[in-house]
């Protein structure tokens, strides 16, 4: 008789099972008398299993996969389990999603970076259906690398994150938050209860919150004001005091799911509904009534006023959504729907500069004197601006998936889509002539991918080569209000040894400006501070904004190569290295940072006076004619235990599920870093025109720094947890125009850290003896900044402009948080 391990095992799974284990004993006893015994699943600590079984005289240990677990031929970057969950000390599994940002980002550089959200390794309508389950209810966590997208219909620029949770699940628990920073100046109030109920393949899930934010204004963070504005008589108010940096801000919300599985045990698909609805206020500051009074004999005066009020902004959004998903399997084949409905209304005021003329004649006819008391009846006020917009956006999405061949390599995987998504806003701004505005979209969709398997050592074909496999991928959509667009790509993935694999991919995707890029209102807004960097000076200039229907259909076409070696020491511990080449044509941007290459590149959207000095910009987006950067990003993840094991672990305590939190007990560590170097960012704003360098000083969008590093790492014992996550970014600097006036602007390195302290008080036998009421708690502290860390911005000669006061940068500084929860 002899041992193989089964080609999907891991090593571990080896050391796991034992010959001491009854259930092995039993089938080396059959194999060793020439008996065929059955398989048998042997449970394991972490809460998975093990299947042994005989195979030509061959005991053969194969890791059991878990209902819900992608398969696929790309290595997950990371997976946990029941105890590596519970370590991070996450309060749902939207917190927890936002502690993985280190290892669910993608380095693609494309859309907004968040992840495919998957559960149960099939696709859900929204994150909503899933973000607000506590964490205690999900038995694994996957994560796995962007080319796995393709699988599920997604564009592959985009790491997917698979929720597997518990067959068996429930509980009910209320939670307050509140945290202040160590400035003082605003407090952060969070409230929230929620159900959570999983039964098999049924789901509930049902959490009101509410969120309160005080506002914070810039005379609590010391913030100069420009001596244009600064009044100049004692006793009148001071703009800072009536600016806002934080909007005083309140919401509440309220997200109910539910699901439910289809045929026995929920093998025959499931079915699920979710429902949101949020309402949103924010009042923000934007300053004070302002005059320069001259008297008769030439002397003047800035003088402010509160009269009738300071300037206020309020603005009031509610949204309401609704989703929809079918997973139903047809014969071989999967067949996933999922629809998404979204409505948006926003309504704002914004108060307007009042009509001070008066004053300022009565002060020249010197019937006023230019320090005295300001009249209220030479204050002449207007009614405020109003805002409105309604938007409505629903999206569709049917993919189906088979393997309709089997070749010597293996079984090839297809994926079909085709999918519908609308996009309608309604709109409407008193400070536009336009009256109200209507905008449209429409697309439609369609596409594949197909996954061929090439070598196999699975199949022992090919083995000497690893196993390889390609995959093909296109798709096109047509939009009502642009035309077609087409994508397509092609990838290779060789896992060259079990622990060593190799990924490269390309990708060409055509892009449509959005909707409102294209057809947004034109607002023209007098009085706003830019900054020119042509001469160095902030200076207040009438600004245009809106849609610009002119901008051009965008072309992206992108390498990316890969290494994943999994670690031979530690658990779960991997080493990544990704290089990624991005080349785009005909951009979509904001309009940039003024700088002279963008004024020469935009002819006649800058207006400037006699004298050099800006009047007027109009900053709607504009068209580059190509972007290129190149960059490498790479990281490990390790991790392990410690310790010896902790009596008070739970084992099918409250839920835990069926079969509980079946670890060791031991303590669990855990670091992931990953740091992104570019070599080239690059952007040429006009066909023919120069080629901006953002690394060595040019700039269009602010300093592009060529390092920046992201981590995050903790350990947990005994009910005890620690996490520190952090983020550096490199120097980096925006040269000098040339021209009177200008200067360097240099961005100091930035290191900023966050801190996680937690506690389970279940775990503390003697906590709970003395307050019974703390039963089935967790106490939590966060500290936001653990350093107060603040860029600084320096001029050429060492001076801080006021743009770049700290004040400015990053209002919040430390906040220290404390967080309760308890179960009931």
């Amino acid at each position: 008789m002899s041992f193989k391990s089964h080609p999907s095992a891991s090593l571990v799974v080896l050391a796991l099972v034992s010959p001491a284990t009854p259930a092995f004993a039993q089938a080396a006893s059959a194999a060793g008398q020439g008996a065929q015994p059955s398989p048998i699943l042997v449970d394991r600590d972490d809460g998975d299993a093990t299947i042994i079984q005989q195979e030509a005289g061959q005991i053969v240990v194969i890791a059991g996969r878990i209902k819900g677990q992608v398969q696929a031929p790309q290595a997950p970057v990371l997976e946990l389990n029941e105890e590596d969950i519970a370590a991070y000390g996450a309060t749902s599994i939207a917190d927890l999603l936002s502690q993985l940002s280190p290892q669910t980002a993608s380095g693609r550089g494309r859309g907004d970076g968040a992840p495919v959200i998957l559960l149960n390794g099939q696709r859900i309508s929204s994150f909503r259906e899933l973000r607000d389950f506590p964490p205690e209810a999900i038995r694994r966590v996957e994560v796995l690398p962007e080319e796995v997208a393709l699988r599920y219909g997604y564009a592959p620029n985009q790491r997917v994150v698979n929720f597997i949770l518990k067959d068996h699940f429930a509980s009910q628990d209320a939670g307050v938050e509140y945290g202040v920073p160590t400035q003082g100046g605003f407090h952060d109030l969070e409230l929230e209860t929620r159900i959570a109920r999983i039964d098999n393949g049924a789901r509930l899930n049902i959490k009101a919150k509410l969120n309160d934010t005080s506002p914070l204004t810039e005379a609590e963070r010391g913030i100069a004001v420009p001596a244009a504005s600064a009044p100049t008589v004692n006793g009148d108010p001071d703009p800072a005091a009536y600016n806002t940096l934080i909007s005083d801000s309140k919401s509440y919300s309220l997200n109910a799911n539910w699901a439910k599985g289809l045929g026995k045990d929920g093998i025959g698909g499931s079915i699920s509904f979710n429902g949101a609805l949020t309402r949103s206020d924010a009042r923000s500051l934007n300053g004070l009534n302002t005059a320069v009074l001259t008297d008769p004999a030439g002397n003047s005066e800035t003088r402010t006023t509160l009269s009738p009020r300071p300037l206020t902004n309020f603005t009031r959004t509610t949204t309401a959504q609704a989703g929809a998903s079918l997973n139903l399997p047809l014969g071989k084949w999967q067949l996933s729907a999922t629809a998404d409905y979204t409505h948006t209304d926003t309504r704002s005021t914004t108060d307007r500069q009042a009509d001070l003329s008066a004053l300022a004649a009565t002060a020249a006819a010197g019937t006023l004197p230019i320090d005295g008391a300001l009249p209220a009846s030479g204050i002449a006020t207007f009614a405020p601006d109003t805002a409105k917009s309604n938007s409505d956006s629903a999206t569709s999405l049917v993919t189906l998936t088979g393997k309709p061949l089997l070749l010597p390599g293996g079984e090839t995987t297809l994926t079909l889509k085709t999918g519908y998504a609308y996009s309608d806003i309604t709109s409407s701004d008193s400070r536009t002539a336009a009256g109200q505005l209507h905008l449209l979209r429409g697309d439609v969709q369609a596409g594949g991918n197909i996954a061929i398997p090439i070598t196999s050592r699975r199949n022992d074909f090919g083995a000497a080569l690893g196993d390889v496999s390609l995959n093909f991928n296109g798709s096109v959509h047509s939009l009502s209000d642009f035309g077609t667009l087409y994508s397509y790509g092609a990838g290779l993935t060789w896992g060259m040894t079990p622990r060593l694999s190799f990924q490269a991919s390309y990708i060409a995707e055509d892009k449509a400006p959005g909707l409102s890029d294209l057809g947004g209102p034109v607002t023209v807004t007098p009085g706003v501070a830019v900054y020119d960097f042509s001469t160095g000076q902030t200076v207040l200039a009438t600004v245009t904004t809106g849609g610009n229907p002119q901008l051009l259909k965008e072309k992206q076409r992108d390498w990316k190569f890969g290494l994943t070696w999994d670690l031979p020491v530690l658990d779960r511990s991997n080493l990544i290295v990704e290089y990624f080449r991005n080349h785009s044509s005909n951009t979509t941007n904001a309009f940039p940072l003024l700088t002279p290459d963008v004024e020469a590149a935009f002819p006649g959207r800058v207006v400037r006076d006699a004298g050099g000095q800006i009047v007027s910009i109009d900053e709607r987006p504009v068209t580059f004619a190509q972007e290129r950067g190149s960059r490498l990003r790479y990281g490990f993840n390790i991790g392990g235990r410690f310790g010896k094991a902790d009596p008070a672990a739970k084992r099918g305590g409250k839920g835990g599920g069926r079969r509980g939190r079946r670890g060791d007990g031991k303590g669990r560590w855990n670091l992931s870093a990953y740091q992104t170097v570019r070599f080239t960012q690059t952007a040429q704003l006009a066909a023919g025109g120069p080629v901006l360098d953002l690394l060595g000083g040019d700039a269009i969008s602010g300093s592009v720094a060529r390092s920046s590093v992201t981590m995050e790492g903790g350990a947990f014992y005994r009910g005890f947890g620690f996490r520190l996550s952090g983020n550096y970014t490199g120097a980096s600097h925006i040269d000098a125009s040339g021209l009177p006036g200008s200067t360097r602007l240099d961005f100091a390195p930035i290191a900023t850290f966050n801190a996680r302290l937690f506690v389970d008080l279940d775990r503390q036998a003697g906590v709970i003896k003395a307050v019974p009421f703390l039963r089935n708690s967790r106490l939590l502290f966060k500290i936001e900044n653990v350093f107060d860390g603040q860029q600084k911005v320096t001029d050429g000669t060492g001076a801080v402009p006021l743009r770049y006061q700290p004040g400015y940068e990053n209002p919040r500084g430390r906040v220290i948080t404390i967080d309760f929860r308890k179960r009931f």
